[in-house]
């Protein structure tokens, strides 16, 4: 399957960086941990990436260009290359995904990118 790679990953560990597990090439994928009251010791902007965000887990706050929002599981949110960002985990902790991609690079979107092969089946389209 030279067109597939799988990788296992622990959901207990702080972070997981996946460009080097799954060769990715089009964007970096994280899956993040923080512990109650965990924060990101450093705040930091990208010089060409936008960062997109899926809460999945808990509450924190992300500090933004100076403001503080608060974030919590169930809530997406995107921020711009020159944003100025900071995430902390609130009192039960925080799990998130964060993709990067460079900005404005997307061509095409799931509809218009998809090539429906209507010869193929797969085991479970009878």
């Amino acid at each position: 399957m030279s067109n597939f790679k799988k990788a296992a990953f622990d959901l207990s560990a702080g972070r997981t960086e996946f460009h080097d597990l799954l060769n990715l090439t089009g964007c970096e994928v994280s899956f993040n941990n923080f512990p109650a009251g965990a924060a990101v010791p450093f705040v930091h902007s990208h010089k060409e990436n936008e960062e997109f965000y899926l809460v999945l887990n808990g509450d924190g706050e992300i500090y933004i260009d100076g403001q503080t929002v608060t974030i919590k599981a169930g809530e997406a949110f995107r921020v711009d290359p020159a944003g100025e960002r900071c995430i902390k985990a609130g009192a039960d902790g925080l799990t998130l995904i964060c993709v990067q991609s460079r900005e404005n690079s997307l061509k095409e979107f799931t509809a218009s990118d998809a090539n429906i092969l209507k010869d193929k089946k797969s085991p479970w389209m009878n």
